[in-house]
């Protein structure tokens, strides 16, 4: 699954089109990697996204097509959450 649908899809990021403004800015890793919005993303990667004062760092623990507001943060798991001065 693309890296932009993934983030709207587990509504980390509203939109897909800000998503890919955020991928192409290169402000998210996956796997410490910097990333596009076209890059696939797998079971197991690590996201590490920042959101101006704050990076958050989770891990994909599944991937899905559809799922409702209440599953959504089923598909990843946080691993850290900081902020940045």
């Amino acid at each position: 699954m693309r890296l932009d649908k993934f983030l709207k899809i587990s509504r980390l990021i509203k939109r897909r089109t800000l998503a890919k403004e955020v991928a192409d800015q290169g402000r998210i890793t996956i796997n410490g990697s910097p990333s596009k919005a076209a890059t696939k993303v797998a079971v197991g990667d690590e996201l590490t996204i920042q959101f101006g004062q704050k990076v958050l760092t989770i891990e994909v623990k599944s991937l899905r097509e559809n799922v409702n507001k209440n599953e959504a943060s089923t598909l990843y798991e946080i691993k850290k959450e900081e902020a940045v001065n």
